[in-house]
């Protein structure tokens, strides 16, 4: 939630017509001054590591009425899109920042006048784009004009409740000027040729997101839909231009900073094979009750910290380590242009049937752009699972302010030697836990893996 700047507002009457007059006051017919609000709207900051955002969409468009508490424009953080409000009545006088363009968090984005009138006093106090970036412009401007923050929320889906229409205008759509889609779902429906002006969105605020445009290409999966879309005969055109030079998205450039600080982190690796024939079996059992495979591990890796609250600490200060309260595991998934760790709270404490459903939940928001900050930045132990996509092992990089993170593998038949002397088949796989060398030892993460080992071998508590 962006913060209140507190300011004071400038009168724009000039001050000679303001001086005391050299006349008897009796002479004097009785005035007001009338004095101009002029306020700006700011990038907020969307997060703690959040140094600039880009403008997805603006909901309203210049000269359209604002009421207090009414969303103004779809920002880009690091890690999702959320709205920012107005705390002000008015009206959106001019926009510094477009859609597609990226500002300094605390910079303007646009100016809001108080009355339809001051609107044009408005515009010509707004800087030109490349002003925005000039520390000086930026002071100039910031003393003719006062500040006001801008409130910012995010509406998790499950509070929306869309209501379908046949309408060829979307209820984002401002009166069909402009759709409010995610960029994900602008990507995908170009991808698929589609008109969004026709699809009805689910997300916050009627905001179309990706299985809105799969619904509308005929409930299809994104690789079906995209396969099914006719060619005439030709090839299939490449997803990116061969030999072209990308710029970093807002997200790609957060997970690069986290990357390279992780490099300041002395780490260490520890490997373990760990048997799965009875946590497949269980699988089957639940499955059909809505039960993930990521619940389970996520739920197996809780109990397991529980007993070895060490590997559950992290250290941020390089001087001292926390003992975190909170088993919170976070874990990663890759969404279009990045990756983002949605965190399971307490999963040590939740029930494994109320896990799935949050799972869902966080995933289904975090491939709409939509999570909050607290569903992906609280995390205390982290899983990265390849295993789904048949890598049989790996390393994974330890995200900041964590201990560590477990890179998950396929499980796959192998041939093993039982204790009697006989070679049988059994399902096992590969986990790989990267550490906090500073606060974590080997014989601390060697402990964890049996415990691990031993639930997952044995898994009748992860369904108490």
């Amino acid at each position: 939630m962006s913060h209140l700047l507190q300011s004071t507002f400038i009168p724009t009457t000039p001050t000679t017509l303001r001086r005391r007059s050299v006349f008897p006051t009796t002479h004097l017919r009785k005035t007001h001054v009338v004095e101009s609000k002029i306020r700006e709207i700011f990038m907020p900051a969307l997060s703690s590591t959040m140094t600039e955002g880009k403008i997805i969409s603006w909901m309203k468009t210049e000269g359209d009425k604002l009421a207090k508490g009414e969303s103004v424009v779809v920002v880009e953080s690091d890690k999702a899109d959320m709205d920012v409000e107005s705390f002000y009545d008015g009206f959106l006088a001019s926009i510094i920042v477009p859609e597609g363009s990226s500002a300094p968090v605390g910079s303007p984005i646009a100016l809001l006048a108080e009355s339809e009138d001051e609107i044009s006093l408005a515009k010509s106090k707004t800087p030109t784009p490349t002003s925005t970036s000039s520390p000086a412009a930026t002071a100039s401007v910031t003393e003719e004009v006062s500040t006001v923050a801008a409130a910012v929320t995010v509406t998790s889906s499950s509070d929306a409740g869309p209501v379908k229409m046949a309408s060829s205008i979307h209820p984002a759509s401002e009166g069909g000027k402009r759709v409010v889609a995610s960029p994900y779902a602008k990507k995908l429906a170009k991808e698929l040729g589609l008109d969004l002006r026709g699809v009805v969105g689910s997300g916050p605020n009627g905001r179309i997101v990706a299985k809105d445009v799969e619904a509308a290409a005929g409930s299809a999966p994104i690789g079906v839909a995209a396969a099914a879309k006719p060619s005439g005969g030709a090839p299939a055109a490449p997803a990116v231009e061969l030999g072209t030079t990308v710029p970093f998205t807002t997200m790609q450039n957060a997970v690069s900073r986290n990357m390279v600080e992780s490099l300041a982190v002395p780490t260490f690796r520890v490997g373990y094979t760990i048997t799965t024939n009875a946590l497949d079996a269980l699988y089957k059992k639940v499955k059909s009750k809505g039960v993930t495979m990521t619940a389970l591990l996520a739920k197996a890796t809780a109990l397991a910290l529980v007993k070895h609250p060490v590997v559950n600490s992290s250290c941020r200060d390089g001087k001292s380590f926390t003992y975190n309260s909170s088993i919170n595991i976070a874990v990663a998934v890759a969404i279009d242009g990045g990756l983002i760790t949605p965190v399971l709270q307490d999963a040590d404490k939740v029930d494994l049937y109320s896990l799935s459903r949050k799972w869902k939940e966080l995933v289904d928001k975090a491939r709409a752009k939509q999570l909050q900050p607290h569903e992906y930045t609280t995390g205390t132990f982290t899983l990265s699972n390849l295993g789904m996509f048949g890598v049989d092992r790996f390393d994974a990089i330890l995200p900041p302010g964590t201990g560590a993170i477990m890179a998950v593998g396929a499980s796959q038949p192998t041939l093993v030697g039982t204790k009697d002397g006989q070679i049988g088949m059994k399902n096992q796989m590969q986990v790989n836990v990267t550490a906090d060398h500073r606060v974590i030892y080997g014989a601390d993460l060697a402990a964890f893996l049996q415990t691990l080992a031993q639930i997952i071998e044995d898994p009748k508590d992860l369904t108490l």
